[in-house]
């Protein structure tokens, strides 16, 4: 007579893989993070040798055709920028909201300045956006 119990035995989940897809999962999410660009618009930007950094709010973007973008989405005239940018102005509350303005180097200034009186109007500060590369 066998009087010995029998062992029983248990379900295991093997979570040896598990650290390196976690890793390869990591991996992968950082690098598509570094590469996506929010500033979609392709724009030849003025060249400038300082370097300044800003917290920026919003984007407006101005390409060699005289088309405003506010963010990616298109603008025509004062008021429908001033109506797009107004949200995203009024949404900052921990800082002086700020207007990145990335125009192409080959608007005409007017262009530029308009959108800073434009900003000055609705209290914000506002950056120009130049390339660090200098010829």
């Amino acid at each position: 007579m066998n009087i010995r119990r029998k062992l029983k035995s248990h379900a295991e989940v093997h979570t040896g893989p598990l650290n390196d897809i976690l890793f390869i999962l990591l991996l992968f999410f950082l690098i598509a993070a570094t590469l996506a660009n929010p500033n979609v618009i392709k724009l030849s930007t003025p060249k400038a040798k300082s370097d300044t950094k800003a917290k920026q709010t919003v984007v407006v973007s101005i390409d060699a055709n005289k088309i405003f973008y506010v963010g990616t989405t298109r603008v025509d005239g004062d008021s429908a920028m001033k109506t797009a940018l107004l949200p995203l102005i009024q949404k900052e509350t921990t800082q002086e909201p700020t207007i990145v303005i990335n125009a192409d180097k080959t608007v005409p200034l007017e262009y530029v300045v308009g959108v800073m009186r434009l900003a000055r109007e609705m209290g914000a500060k506002t950056v120009l956006a130049v390339d660090r590369k200098s010829q």
